[in-house]
């Protein structure tokens, strides 16, 4: 019970804030996707951008770490695809845009506020490398697997720029890249200009989780309830369980366990719908997913809490 009200419930509680002042219209729409671009946009390729650029990438990109937490979320993306195929019957588009959803798991919005509550800010180190690889694989993965589906029979080459576009048209992996662009080079960052990424960070998780509350209100739960659920399964149970049993079974440490199996059972994040959106396949099931899956998610991690050393 602790953990409930002292770790998950103040994340939530900004996130419900967010969704209450949409609901009743004293934040306006357009304002909750002004926030959403800023964050998503800004504030949040700032924080990654700061965080990579200083993390030792020798000590803390390891190997059993990232296996743990992509084996999963892999897990979940082809889980996803041969459920809403086989199980579902949808068209192989929709089939990759719920796959989608479970291998996209909300890193960044939930899964850093969460653990920095439960662990504390020296936690995050192993966050931040899961993270740094996440949007990345993430798109590249969905990317080439729709883009394939959607020209079958067609050009490797233009199926290839078609991936290039969507990787590099997105402000996170922009972010991610010019922190390690500095790290590597041992590039100078002058203390002015990280100062002011610290102020940009510091907005960061609030002003996201608080936007992220009103986008959610947007989304109205209705039919393929059945597909819904299984992808909530996926993210809440599958991706974390494989997490766990690998992560137990290649001996992470005690923080890497708590940050791998966290961040893998968050819940579809909002890029699933944006995705789903972007190729026009299983919108209603990515936006109602990301919606039960977030009020769900609140028991669900209390569990996997209760769960880790």
């Amino acid at each position: 019970m602790e953990a409930l009200i002292g770790v998950i419930l103040p994340v939530f509680l900004v996130l419900g804030f967010g969704y209450l002042a949409r609901w009743m219209d004293w934040f306006k729409d357009e304002w909750v996707e002004g926030l959403m671009r800023f964050t998503q946009g800004f504030a949040l390729p700032c924080l990654l951008f700061r965080a990579i650029s200083e993390l030792d990438l020798g000590q803390n990109f390891d190997l059993p770490l990232l296996l743990s937490f992509y084996t999963g979320a892999v897990s979940g993306f082809l889980a996803g695809i041969v459920g809403a195929r086989l199980i579902f019957h949808r068209p192989w588009e929709d089939s990759v845009a719920i796959g989608f959803c479970g291998l996209f798991s909300n890193s960044l919005l939930l899964g850093l506020p969460i653990t920095e509550r439960a662990y504390g800010t020296e936690a995050l180190t192993a966050n931040y490398a899961i993270v740094a690889l996440h949007a990345p694989f993430c798109y590249a993965l969905g990317v080439t697997v729709m883009e394939a589906v959607k020209n079958r029979g067609g050009s490797i080459g233009v199926t290839l720029l078609n991936v290039l576009k969507g990787m590099l048209g997105n402000a996170l992996v922009i972010g991610i890249l010019l922190g390690f662009a500095v790290n590597l080079t041992g590039l100078p960052v002058p203390q002015a200009l990280k100062e002011a990424l610290d102020m940009m960070v510091r907005a960061a998780l609030p002003a996201a989780l608080f936007g992220l509350g009103g986008v959610l209100c947007r989304y109205r739960p209705e039919g393929d309830l059945r597909t819904i659920l299984y992808v909530c399964g996926l993210s809440l149970i599958l991706h974390p369980a494989v997490t766990y049993g690998l992560g137990w079974t290649l001996g992470l440490s005690t923080g890497q366990m708590r940050s791998a199996v966290l961040t893998a059972s968050m819940a579809p994040g909002v890029n699933a719908y944006v995705f789903a959106n972007m190729y026009g396949a299983a919108r209603r099931v990515a936006a109602s997913s990301v919606l039960i899956a977030t009020a769900l998610s609140v028991l669900t991690v209390w569990g996997w809490l209760a769960l880790l050393p």
